[in-house]
């Protein structure tokens, strides 16, 4: 009995390659702005701000295998009653998405995309704040693959009790 060579050194043919993929096209600021409305007196107060900072995430298909994902932070900073500054950014990235099935890519777009951008839209931010006159912002990391499972338990939990109490 001949052995029959299953492994082949031919490159597939287009098309041809069925394995679940997911990769980094690019990442950009898609938006930014700073504004420091009370400078330059803010720059005189003693209090050190209160930091306020909110989170969003969106993801879009924008092509056939093309993902957005676009990581919205706004930081808004007061001391003594006064806005110190306001930044709104808005960090996005393209990802190519190729067999991946839709139950595995909304973890992935809502969850893992949004912590591949993060570090990148936390430097755009602590540079924005430091060359408006403000010490950088360093913010933590955040967990946003934890985010999403809480977010998608607490949608699951309202519909169960939703649908309880229809019944």
């Amino acid at each position: 009995m001949a052995d029959q060579d299953t492994s082949s050194s031919e490159p597939l043919a287009n098309g041809a390659d069925n394995a679940p993929t997911i990769g980094m096209i690019s990442q950009y600021v898609k938006d930014l702005s700073f504004e420091s409305p009370n400078a330059p007196a803010i720059f005189q107060s003693e209090t050190p701000p209160q930091i306020e900072v909110e989170f969003g995430i969106g993801a879009a298909q924008v092509g056939e295998d093309v993902h957005e994902v676009t990581l919205k932070i706004e930081v808004k900073a007061r001391s003594a009653e006064q806005v110190a500054f306001i930044v709104e950014l808005s960090f996005a990235g393209l990802f190519g998405v190729r067999n991946v099935s839709l139950d595995a890519l909304q973890p992935f777009m809502l969850g893992e995309a949004p912590r591949l951008l993060f570090p990148f839209a936390r430097r755009v931010l602590a540079d924005a704040i430091r060359d408006g006159g403000f010490p950088p912002l360093m913010l933590d990391p955040i967990d946003f693959g934890a985010l999403y499972l809480q977010q998608k338990e607490a949608q699951e939990s309202g519909a169960i009790a939703g649908a309880a109490g229809n019944a």
